[in-house]
């Protein structure tokens, strides 16, 4: 991973429209037909992954850590969303993003979302090896 100083301030970006199958009635989570939680996060962590391209090493990622969520307005099938994060805190192999979600300039979601980075084939490994003892 590149030095923190480099990576606090990058930004992703990420849109989609919603369709009949990303609503709370399709998933089985809700009655209404509007756009689930999951795939307001969904599109907030895209923007998340984007941001960091450039700032990770050949064969680093980053997995999930914590995500804060905060429902602010409804979207129906046909709207058209947009995700930006912004990273706002590196610490060691910790990062912060600050993530918001429009449709057009009516926002219809916040997040705080943090991730750490780890190295692709040790993660996986230990991901088989966890799978194995259970």
């Amino acid at each position: 991973m590149k030095p923190a100083e480099e990576i606090l301030g990058a930004v992703g970006f990420s849109v989609m429209a919603v369709r009949p199958g990303d609503t709370c009635v399709a998933l089985g989570v809700g009655d209404l037909p509007v756009v689930s939680q999951s795939h307001l996060i969904n599109l907030m962590e895209h923007a998340v992954v984007i941001s960091l391209d450039e700032y990770l090493e050949p064969g680093e990622t980053t997995v999930a850590i914590s995500i804060e969520l905060i429902s602010l307005s409804p979207a129906e099938i046909g709207a058209e969303l947009r995700a930006t994060s912004r990273c706002i805190e590196v610490a060691h192999r910790e990062l912060t993003f600050e993530c918001e979600l429009y449709e057009g300039e009516r926002q219809v979601a916040a997040a705080i979302i943090k991730r750490a980075t780890v190295e692709r084939v040790s993660f996986l490994a230990r991901t088989a090896a966890q799978s194995l003892i259970s």
